[in-house]
């Protein structure tokens, strides 16, 4: 009884419940009307008015009892609408059986019944068609507000990728974009529709265009076009300030049934490198490593674990990834038993390079053809504060690796250097210098049957304590964006292309060359940043700032890929060259290795230092006069 008196507990159940009595009522007179072929209740006031009052009482009992009003009709589905119709037709029963008890009609008179099955028929369809016209002008409200809360998005490239993305889009009701252009250089394209989106445009015209229609978000999905064209479209869309995204090829993404709009992505630096990328050429250079058995040290860390992504998919006999981070080995074995399952004979090593016995006991067990060394300390900073540790790691995990695999006849060493060895500001690329040495040494031993070869490259987009993360990570959290000096430069690649030129660099050793990427122009870091800046949709010096910090201990504002007195050879591959060996005295370069030795367990700071300079000539601590900076201006 309590819950009868209290069915009404919001204003929207009685919106709804005085709707019915007004439809009752209205289907009631309409009947009354049809009968008598006139709107006239004259002759008839008694039974009308006696018939309405059971009528109300009949249907508000019945609708009452079946709970129609607890029901939330917005959300309503076909087995709700058919308990409203039953509940119409038992309320006409209800009310046509409550006018024979008290004699206000004669059933038996076809007029009375007339008037029973007209108004059973019409506030039945009365009560379902408001129901129906409620739910639905709900569901657009909802689409309404959704749109609204949607972001406006512009296509670029009226193509598959534009079609699919579009089709997606429309069976994803719950995604965040609202489609409002595309845009396409195609001319004859031009104002035609897309599953429903007109072709607004020319790349040319994405700023009059996003002002014009109030674009939220741009998505590139042109796959098959030039990397100068695709520079030039993204460098226009830097200019709204507004959000870029891209999504990566669309052919491999609609042949691998992964959802499209799941692909979406932030644009990336490495979109606008402005050079097409370097792809390792399976065919031709990666048949040295089939059914080969393959070390790859540092083998969790950016470099190494793409080395075993890409070695993993060309069928060696047996794959070891070394590593001294337990948590970076075991996400790259993680991975790869999700992807290749038993497929991959592989293992995990847990150790140092700098524990000669356990490498010694890691070629005993296994005879291993291929060495990749990946394993480094790296970071420029800390090396600077730490000179005896990256002697320890880089120098002499080096030699012992390659004394050992030297001594086990393996096919191939390649180590993995850069470009900070080349006149080195700093003790961790001097590091890296002393290692070239020692690969060249290594190479010029008659006897030896291993092929010593080093890859030089530049800075890796996307690597561990690269520039790029940090940026994202700054933009994320408002700013400011630091770079350490406005004119610094540097060359830029990918970790796939720095692990194609590795891997060429195996296929083509001879023994104690050093290989060289040609990486095009390199990237003034200020314009790296104030692009990222603008594709994350914010206005660079305005929205999110850019801080000069001034460059850390041992950083240089340029790289550099060759060393003056080294002069570079072709290969068949017009994307690597050889620089030419300097020579140096062996028996000197292992006297000073010796005592650099000692220094470095005596952590004689100094004294390493000292050393490092003697065994590297071209070594010299960056100054002060290259940190300093201009005053700081807000520019666009």
């Amino acid at each position: 009884m309590y819950r009868f008196l209290n069915i009404f507990r919001n204003h929207r159940q009685v919106v709804l419940f005085l709707s019915d009595l007004l439809l009752w009522n209205l289907s009631y007179y309409l009947s009354f009307a049809i009968r008598n072929n006139n709107f006239s209740l004259s002759g008839e006031g008694t039974l009308f008015f006696t018939g309405l009052l059971l009528l109300n009482i009949s249907f508000s009992a019945v609708f009452l009892l079946f709970r129609l009003y607890d029901k939330l009709w917005r959300y309503a589905d076909t087995e709700d609408f058919f308990y409203a119709a039953i509940a119409s037709l038992s309320a006409n029963l209800v009310f046509m059986t409550g006018m024979m008890i008290t004699g206000a009609v004669n059933p038996a008179l076809a007029v009375h019944s007339g008037i029973f099955i007209t108004n059973a028929l019409m506030s039945t369809l009365f009560v379902m068609l408001f129901r129906i016209i409620y739910r639905l002008n709900k569901i657009l409200e909802r689409r309404n507000l959704a749109r609204k809360a949607k972001k406006r998005l512009m296509i670029i490239g009226a193509g598959e990728g534009a079609l699919s993305v579009l089709s997606e889009l429309s069976k994803t009701p719950g995604n965040e974009y609202i489609p409002v252009c595309i845009v396409d250089d195609n001319k004859e394209k031009l104002h035609r529709r897309i599953a429903g989106v007109k072709v607004e445009g020319t790349t040319y015209e994405i700023p009059q265009l996003c002002e014009k229609l109030g674009i939220e978000v741009i998505l590139f999905t042109i796959s098959q076009i030039s990397v100068a064209d695709k520079k030039r479209i993204l460098d226009t869309c830097a200019k709204t300030h507004l959000e870029v995204k891209i999504i990566p090829n669309i052919y491999n993404l609609m042949t691998s049934g992964v959802p499209i709009t799941s692909t979406i992505r932030q644009v990336e630096v490495d979109d606008l490198l402005g050079r097409e990328p370097v792809v390792f050429d399976t065919e031709k250079y990666g048949k040295y490593l089939i059914g080969q058995t393959v070390l790859v040290t540092g083998g969790g860390g950016s470099i190494g674990s793409e080395l075993c992504r890409q070695i993993a998919s060309l069928h060696p006999k047996h794959l070891i990834i070394l590593d001294i981070y337990e948590n970076n080995a075991y996400e790259i074995q993680q991975e790869l038993i999700r992807k290749h399952g038993s497929d991959l004979s592989f293992e995990v090593q847990i150790a140092s390079v700098r524990d000669k016995k356990k490498l010694e006991y890691i070629f005993q067990t296994h005879d291993i053809d291929v060495v990749f060394h990946a394993a480094a300390h790296k970071h420029v900073p800390l090396m600077e504060t730490n000179p005896e540790e990256a002697v320890k790691n880089n120098v002499f995990g080096t030699l012992k690796l390659a004394e050992v695999a030297d001594k086990y006849h393996v096919k191939n060493f390649v180590q993995i250097s850069t470009d900070k060895a080349v006149n080195p500001t700093n003790v961790m690329g001097a590091s890296k210098r002393i290692c070239e040495m020692l690969i060249q040494m290594m190479g010029k031993k008659k006897d030896s049957r291993t092929n010593f070869v080093a890859v030089r490259f530049g800075n890796v987009l996307g690597s561990n304590g690269s520039v790029i993360p940090l940026f994202k990570e700054q933009i994320r959290t408002g700013g400011p964006v630091t770079v350490t000096h406005p004119d610094i430069i540097r060359y830029f690649m990918t970790i796939p292309e720095a692990v194609s030129l590795v891997l060429t660099a195996g296929s083509i050793a001879k023994g104690g060359e050093i290989f060289i990427l040609d990486m095009g122009e390199p990237v003034k870091i200020k314009v790296l940043a104030e692009n990222l800046i603008r594709l994350s949709g914010f206005k660079p010096h305005e929205d999110i700032k850019i801080e000069y910090t001034g460059l850390r201990p041992g950083e240089k504002l340029y790289e550099e890929l060759l060393l003056n007195e080294e002069g570079i050879t072709k290969t068949d591959n017009k994307k690597i060259y050889i620089g030419r060996p300097i020579e140096f005295n062996n028996e000197e370069l292992f006297r000073l290795l010796k005592n650099l030795y000692y220094a470095a367990q005596r952590n004689d700071k100094s004294a390493v230092e000292q050393l490092v300079a003697e065994i590297v000539p071209t070594f010299h601590h960056a100054t002060n006069e290259n940190a300093e900076l201009p005053p700081q201006e807000d520019e666009e």
